[in-house]
């Protein structure tokens, strides 16, 4: 399965230092993006001298800058994605904000999981990958999982790790112990029912974003196994 090398690395520009530091960058790094915080255009233009980026997360709001007006010049001088996160959510301002340039507009307070699947989003349009058609893959680095009618879901850590494991080996069966070893550096003081609930909410979670059921089976007193 096509996985890149690197993951996605995200500038995060905004001057809310606790929603930039304690929520969103947080949530980010926690499903696979590379994310690195601003609080200013300035510091923005810093970095980008010295690192590429996938995308831009943009508040409209910054210190010393017009959110749309930076949009605007990364458009024109650039390959990135651009993304407004921004408290403006009039029409007149989405309708401006996606004519500078950003692909997407999304307004505070926004949800985390949309925020990812809008990422996602713009990273296929810049990163295409090639996908077997009609079965189960990762992608991004094993953070999005694709089901056969190409519908997308994102993972969070604990759900990479597993997915990741059963999806090397199709057909065969991965034991309980090797996925507990997988989401805690101790076995043994590991909870099996912590596994049983989080297959449960993978499986609903999965089948609940792209209408099929995922083909994880139990193997009684073993394991997992992803047919194929």
């Amino acid at each position: 399965m096509p996985i890149p090398v690197t993951p996605p690395h995200i500038a995060l520009v905004e001057d809310d230092d606790a929603l930039r530091d304690d929520i969103l960058m947080p949530w980010l790094l926690a499903h696979g993006f590379h994310c690195d915080g601003f609080g200013s255009a300035a510091a923005l233009r810093g970095a980008m001298q010295k690192a590429p980026y996938d995308i831009v997360i943009l508040d409209v709001g910054l210190p010393d800058a017009n959110g749309f007006e930076l949009a605007r010049e990364l458009h024109r001088t650039m390959r990135i994605g651009i993304v407004m996160l921004t408290s403006r959510d009039a029409t007149t301002d989405r309708v401006r904000g996606l004519n500078e340039g950003a692909d997407a507009y999304l307004a505070k307070p926004v949800d985390l999981d949309e925020l990812v699947a809008t990422l996602h989003s713009v990273l296929r349009r810049l990163r295409p990958e090639p996908l077997v058609d009609n079965v189960w893959q990762l992608t991004v680095g094993g953070w999005c999982l694709v089901a056969p009618n190409g519908r997308r879901i994102a993972l969070n850590v604990a759900e990479r790790k597993v997915l990741g494991l059963l999806m090397e080996v199709p057909g065969a069966v991965v034991p309980r112990a090797d996925m507990a070893a997988a989401l805690s550096e101790d076995i043994y003081d590991f909870d099996p029912h912590r596994l049983e609930m989080m297959v449960h909410r993978l499986r609903s979670k999965i089948a609940d974003a792209t209408g099929e059921a995922l083909p994880l089976r139990t193997v009684r007193g073993t394991g997992y196994v992803m047919m194929t």
